[in-house]
């Protein structure tokens, strides 16, 4: 059986490392990897920490470019590649733009599509944009769906998605967290915790989603600055390269006393530094699978999640991007300890840590 897998930024990265892994170990199956480059330098680390070579680079990624953009160079790239290999499966993760070009020019070719990570929805196409139609659309197109949770799977069925074609796995990020953690700390987090004395609680942000450019990330901006007053925590905010997030993260938190504006860090640091945080505030997707993992709060800043299972269970807390509800949130978290054990001690909805394996059973099944 052939199997070209899709990847186009870290998160993919994340979530498809440990089925490429379990794939290229069985005799039966040639696995191979076409990379996008959707995110260039942040996908290439993760790649190389799983000793992932990737078979093809359509090396995409240039200053400025919109989902148009990405979505044209994909499907034009991906094609002459898809006829000439003619795999049994493609498969794709998630909800970017390169996750429906991709499918897209599979099913114009009729080649099946596995969809990992499938059944996620908002049910508001403008958050997030355009993650929303995207993963809607790979969903109706693909032939397979990895559902991580019974959520999603109830949300495939609803739009009317055979459940033959369903299969609840859970999700595939667990595992390569598991993976990630049981590795030593990197010198690199261990320099970061340096600089916070140790009385000071660790507060983790990220923000980079399109729907907080602009006046939200203000908000959030003031809320940090007021969250920075507090004697007894320290921010650090990894602050992604995307210039709408950038520029105004460093105009305004760089060298405010208690916050520490970094760059990206590597998955496995950002790993290790998620476990010695107290809480964490971000808008990631991703963030919200993995944090309960390791125990820790997350106060999510959007209007709006896919990932509805963390805050039913109370690991995760829908904030929003108003700066009240961010610092009172978080304030209740630090000053009442009651509150804090609440959201610590949920167990993890989003798998066991085996969701590669499943998956790949699943296709070794349809040889």
């Amino acid at each position: 059986m052939n199997i070209l897998t899709v990847i186009g930024t870290r998160p993919e990265a994340v979530k498809l490392s440990p089925i490429v892994t379990a794939l290229m170990k069985k005799a039966d199956i040639n696995a191979r990897v076409l990379i996008t480059a959707q995110h260039r330098e942040m996908l290439d680390e993760v790649l190389s920490m799983f000793d992932i070579m990737p078979d093809y680079d359509l090396d995409i990624m240039s200053d400025n470019q919109t989902p148009t953009d990405v979505f044209t160079q994909v499907l034009n790239g991906i094609q002459p590649i898809l006829v000439d290999t003619k795999p049994d499966w493609l498969l794709v993760q998630g909800d970017t733009t390169t996750v429906l070009a991709s499918t897209i020019a599979a099913a114009y070719e009729k080649i099946p599509v596995g969809h990992v990570e499938a059944g996620l929805r908002t049910y508001n196409r403008e958050n997030p944009f355009p993650e929303e139609i995207n993963r809607v659309l790979t969903d109706h197109a693909a032939s397979l769906h990895f559902a991580p949770t019974l959520t999603a799977r109830k949300a495939l069925l609803r739009e009317g998605i055979s459940e033959h074609t369903i299969h609840v796995t859970g999700n595939t990020v667990i595992d390569t967290l598991n993976t990630i953690i049981s590795r030593p700390a990197p010198s690199s987090c261990q320099t970061i915790l340096g600089n916070i004395p140790d009385h000071k609680r660790l507060i983790l942000v990220t923000a980079h989603r399109r729907e907080n450019f602009g006046e939200p990330l203000q908000r959030i901006i003031a809320a940090l600055l007021q969250l920075a007053k507090r004697d007894d925590t320290h921010i650090v905010y990894p602050v992604h390269p995307n210039p709408n997030i950038n520029k105004p993260i460093k105009e305004l938190l760089l060298n405010q006393k208690n916050i520490s504006v970094i760059e990206p860090l590597d998955y496995l640091t950002f790993a290790h530094l998620m476990k010695q945080s107290y809480l964490i505030l971000t808008d990631s997707g991703g963030i919200q699978e993995e944090a309960p993992g390791l125990g820790i709060p997350v106060l999510v800043l959007r209007k709006v999640t896919e990932r509805t299972e963390a805050v039913e269970q109370g690991t995760a807390l829908m904030v929003g991007t108003d700066t009240n509800k961010i610092v009172r949130s978080a304030t209740l978290l630090l000053d009442n300890k009651s509150s804090y054990k609440e959201m610590v001690k949920t167990v993890n909805p989003f798998g066991d840590g085996n969701a590669a394996q499943r998956i790949v059973s699943i296709l070794l099944d349809k040889i």
